[in-house]
């Protein structure tokens, strides 16, 4: 098999769809059953993998897009051209699979595959802005049609995307993602540089990880911690850890009170050669996300050996099993509940962190490359 698979996604920093994009990509290039694989960046396609390097400047479509952010007009026209040159780009590759790692795909090619990661954007629209639930809800019924084959981050969205749209799902195959292998438990001894640096002590935090938006139930969990005995509050501070998303200007101004009363260290974006070492630390890891199509996040947790405490949204139990500790997403009771247990309870902690390092071996990018192997084979 011959393939071009979309690396515009990796890029510095790097988010979820890009950590996806990247770790899968390698994987790719280490198959024998491909016997040729090029990266599509931008309108440019290259045999050699993008680095990650902030100074680097992956592609000329890259600094385009960047522009086209600051004006409207731009954006538009950007939205408008991009796919059209895409499809210029493989127009001579006409024999090779072309696989967007990222929901879109540009028109008329011949053998295409795409990954959706979640359809928040059809059944969470209120957690998006709506100039994108626009754009991306015409784009991506624009996908549905173009594609051979459709890839998912779990069984969850697999049969989530099949009822949504009426859509075969002999044609959707679920590829499940993986953490990176930095995500490993850590005698706490090795955490003292980045825990000193960050006013922390390793075992005596709590930790949440994503974007900061409406859709990651932030709000919830702040209403649930605040309801902790303030010894607990005190003696387990929340570390939340992530980009400024999309309407969070009300978190931020709760993240400043609550840091004021000393419960709340909010990090911004970690790098990510201190983040895995951030999940290490961390006495419990909160997640009460309303809607993922995944949750890597509870995944690189468990292979930290961190006990986790998250939503029973969508695929999350798929993701957690019997490892740890679910609740309904706005139940600020049962969450708070659950926080207390997995803070003070040892007994379930010696056991939820044997469970979830056991489940977390599972999944593999190695699992997750040849599930995707599996799609091309039906095109």
């Amino acid at each position: 098999m011959r393939v071009i698979f979309g690396t515009d996604a990796i890029k510095h920093p790097l988010t979820g769809i890009g950590r996806y994009t990247f770790e899968l990509a390698k994987e790719l290039q280490k198959s024998h059953e491909l016997s040729e694989l090029l990266f599509l960046q931008g309108r440019r396609v290259s045999q050699v993998l993008p680095t990650l390097s902030p100074s680097h400047s992956i592609s000329n479509a890259v600094g385009i897009r960047n522009i086209a952010k600051s004006s409207k007009v731009l954006s538009e026209l950007y939205r408008f051209t991009a796919p059209w040159l895409k499809k210029l780009a493989l127009n001579k590759y006409s024999d090779f699979i072309y696989h967007s790692p990222n929901f879109y795909l540009p028109p008329k090619v011949n053998k295409a595959v795409a990954t959706f990661h979640d359809l928040s954007i059809f059944t969470w629209p209120q957690c998006h802005p709506k100039d994108r639930v626009r754009y991306m809800r015409k784009e991506l019924l624009l996908t549905l049609k173009r594609a051979n084959i459709l890839i998912t981050d779990s069984e969850f969205t697999r049969k989530e995307l099949a009822e949504y749209f009426d859509y075969p799902i002999d044609k959707i195959v679920s590829a499940p993602l993986a953490s990176s292998g930095d995500f490993y438990p850590r005698d706490y001894t090795n955490l003292q540089s980045l825990m000193a640096g960050l006013g922390l002590t390793a075992g005596q935090y709590t930790l949440f990880t994503g974007t900061i938006e409406p859709r990651k139930n932030i709000a919830t969990l702040l209403d649930a911690y605040e309801r902790l005995p303030i010894e607990l509050r005190s003696q387990f501070p929340l570390v939340v850890c992530g980009f400024p998303g999309w309407s969070s200007q009300d978190l931020h101004r709760r993240f400043e009170l609550a840091a004021q009363q000393g419960w709340l260290l909010y990090l911004g974006y970690l790098n990510s050669d201190d983040l895995p070492l951030l999940f290490a630390g961390a006495r419990t890891f909160l997640f009460p996300s309303l809607y993922e199509g995944f949750g890597l996040p509870v995944l690189e947790a468990m292979a930290s050996g961190v006990p986790v405490v998250c939503s029973n949204a969508a695929s999350l139990p798929e993701v957690l099993g019997d490892a740890g500790l679910m609740c309904d997403a706005m139940d600020v009771e049962g969450l708070t509940t659950a926080i207390i247990s997995s803070l003070v309870d040892d007994d379930w902690r010696v056991k939820s962190i044997a469970k979830g390092l056991i489940k977390a071996e599972t999944f593999s990018w190695s699992r997750c490359a040849q599930d995707t192997i599996r799609a091309y084979k039906q095109v």
